[in-house]
């Protein structure tokens, strides 16, 4: 990853992003893609696909969604206090104490999760609030001067910056999946310096974490010969992955090829191919019901769609602190590059009998 590429990753991953309202970081990513796309356009709900036409081969679309997980305000006490809902799947158990922005119309307004100290909490009360019962205080000395401040609607997430750790490892709120959308701006970059001849959609969806509706939305609209949505999937090479939870995903090791449900058996061998004959290396997960990602909304688009989920290893999901290591994206676009040069030749994706 060189220098241009980390501080697209960092712009991504800086800009705030939640289900609903991606607008911000989809501009990020657009001024990105508009560099080297043959053409860039976004849908009414703000989908954005970037195109690299590579003339006569198939139609290959690789997909992230741009939103992340947080939180919207929903009421305004007497007292000035904010009352929250989550928007996705928020963990309520990393949630109190956290210092957040309030994203209005006017701007970011800095907030905290209130938790009571701990002299005065009841130290054997292992439970955890709701979210809809945590309360968020903007320093407001009452209603009105809260409602001055922000509005109901307003989301929220925290505020926590990306930083690296040792070696290859990034730390960050939001890498689910900012990630993604930037192996699919980076698969497009390859594939066109390649010159593949199949043509590349790049595509940054929207309001994955509330039902995949974005990849819905694009998945009709772009009705791709195969699609490969890049998420997040989760590595279990830490103390705390559940011992019952079995797989074998590191960060570090490669993307992860996902197998079974959802993922086309002929797109699964094709990517696994482009893997080994680039030297690429690879895990691979078994998805026995669905993948839980935009793969399981294209895949039955129209009248469906070959698709694959190709997961980046992340530590801590759906966390302020997810990990990842910035290896595992690189190889996930240089994969999918390959892919996208050896699909060339081939006429379809459709299971032979």
């Amino acid at each position: 990853m060189d220098d241009d590429q980390r501080e697209f990753l960092t712009d991504l991953l800086a800009t705030a992003s939640p289900s609903g309202f991606e607008t911000p970081a989809q501009r990020v990513w657009i001024e990105y893609v508009e560099r080297f796309a043959d053409d860039v356009h976004t849908d009414d709900y703000g989908n954005a696909v970037a195109v690299y036409d590579g003339g006569s081969g198939p139609e290959i679309a690789v997909g992230g969604h741009a939103d992340e997980i947080g939180f919207v305000v929903t009421a305004i006490n007497s007292e000035g206090y904010l009352h929250l809902a989550p928007v996705g799947g928020t963990d309520k158990s990393v949630s109190k104490a956290r210092q957040v922005h309030v994203h209005t119309d006017d701007g970011p307004v800095n907030g905290v999760i209130g938790q009571a100290a701990i002299h005065v909490r009841d130290r054997d009360d292992a439970e955890y609030d709701d979210i809809e019962e945590m309360t968020l205080d903007v320093g407001a000395d009452d209603e009105e001067d809260a409602r001055d401040l922000v509005s109901v609607g307003d989301p929220v997430t925290v505020a926590q910056s990306p930083a690296p750790l040792r070696g290859s490892l990034l730390t960050g709120r939001g890498l689910d999946n900012r990630v993604g959308i930037w192996v699919a701006a980076e698969t497009l970059r390859r594939a066109a310096e390649r010159g593949a001849e199949s043509t590349v959609y790049a595509v940054s969806t929207v309001q994955e974490e509330v039902g995949l509706s974005g990849a819905k939305m694009v998945g009709y609209d772009l009705d791709p010969d195969a699609a490969v949505a890049v998420d997040v999937t989760h590595a279990s090479d830490h103390p705390e992955f559940p011992g019952n939870k079995h797989n074998e995903v590191a960060l570090g090791d490669g993307p992860v090829v996902a197998r079974g449900s959802t993922n086309h058996a002929a797109v699964v061998e094709a990517v696994r191919d482009a893997a080994a004959d680039v030297g690429i290396d690879v895990q691979l997960q078994a998805t026995g019901i669905r993948t839980g990602t935009d793969a399981d909304a294209f895949y039955t688009s129209r009248s469906g769609v070959p698709s694959l989920n190709l997961g980046l290893p992340n530590r801590y999901m759906h966390t302020p602190a997810e990990v990842v290591d910035t290896d595992d994206l690189d190889a996930a676009a240089d994969l999918l590059a390959a892919f996208a040069v050896e699909a060339a030749g081939r006429e379809s994706f459709a299971v032979e009998f």
